[in-house]
């Protein structure tokens, strides 16, 4: 039998894992749904559990056990934790080593509530690893040199922000407005403009086709289903590209003050390698269309989105994973 290490991107709305020498073997949503009939026994996991959302009948609820970017759910956050390294690694493998990356702005205590929930999934050894400095090494920074980078990580629950230099975050900030809000935003503006009321998966739907952060000429417009509040009836109604933009406006606008509100910390050298270099924006939230552009806009730096912005963290946490050494640290081979 042998052991393996693994990397997990634990975010709010997706679970990413990275085995070394494999690359991502799973992408599945962070949901569990329990059957409270039956002790609130685990019926489903992932994107089995999410396809359940606002469609179970009362004995069956399907519950994301974190919110904002932390455990709200530890005694599930557990059993996905579980789920998801027997799905992956079998069981040919002994315990195996496990960096599980967390938001920068968490406290001890939750980066416990992380360690102890991955021992508890069966690791041997956990490494708690920061967002901003997975997803800057998964955009292919090299993070080791005395030059300073910035990475704007916009995931489910939080949006992470960091000045990064010389392997460690300088400057940074973690705040709860992510693509959930951008959801629950849509869901608010729905009900306040055409009294309709839709889930937070239909709006999530809405944001990623019509969805965006900046003014564009061409109008787009999706018809949205739900039900009307007045007759209680399904019903369809057309929004355009512009309603969407401006449902968004109040969590688009927090996420660019925060990233304003890091570079006004940023020492002076290293805000002169950020004008240079520009801002990397890793996280489902950056693939937001026009997010870019406005964030280019305000701050007047280059903005560029990564590659491959979802798996930036899971591709960084897993680097991170092949990269220790025997005595747990983090090393790069130049």
């Amino acid at each position: 039998m042998l052991s393996t290490s693994i990397g997990i991107d634990l975010g709010t709305a997706s679970v990413l894992v990275y085995i070394r020498g494999k690359g991502i073997v799973m992408r599945e949503p962070s949901v569990v749904a329990i059957n409270s009939n039956e002790d609130n026994q685990v019926v489903a996991v992932g994107e089995e559990a999410r396809r359940m959302i606002g469609r179970t009948p009362s004995n069956i609820r399907a519950i994301r056990p974190l919110r904002d970017g932390v455990i709200s759910d530890y005694q599930y956050t557990e059993k996905m934790l579980k789920y998801f390294i027997q799905r992956a690694i079998g069981r040919r493998f002994l315990k195996p080593v496990i960096a599980v990356c967390v938001p920068s702005g968490v406290t001890d205590v939750e980066k416990k509530a992380v360690m102890d929930a991955t021992y508890q999934a069966g690791a041997r050894e956990v490494h708690i690893i920061e967002e901003p400095i997975a997803a800057a090494i998964g955009a292919g920074i090299d993070i080791s040199k005395p030059v300073g980078s910035m990475v704007v990580d916009i995931g489910g629950g939080t949006c992470d922000i960091a000045v990064i230099s010389l392997g460690g975050i300088v400057v940074s900030d973690s705040i709860k407005v992510a693509g959930d809000r951008f959801d629950e935003a849509i869901v608010r503006f729905m009900r306040k403009r055409y009294n309709l009321l839709i889930g937070e998966r239909t709006a999530e739907d809405v944001k990623i086709a019509i969805g965006s952060a900046y003014s564009f000429d061409e109008k787009r417009t999706m018809d949205v289903r739900g039900r009307n509040l007045v007759s209680g009836l399904p019903v369809n109604q057309p929004v355009t590209s512009d309603d969407i933009r401006d449902a968004m406006q109040e969590p688009i606008s927090a996420v660019v003050e925060a990233i304003h509100g890091v570079l006004e910390r940023t020492p002076p050298e290293l805000a002169a390698d950020i004008y240079e270099r520009g801002i990397i924006m890793t996280g489902g939230g950056s693939l937001l269309t026009g997010l870019d552009r406005l964030i280019q806009d305000n701050m007047g730096l280059d903005v560029f989105v990564a590659e491959d912005a979802i798996s930036c963290v899971a591709i960084g946490t897993g680097r991170f994973v092949e990269h220790l050494n025997g005595d747990g640290h983090f090393q790069i081979n130049h």
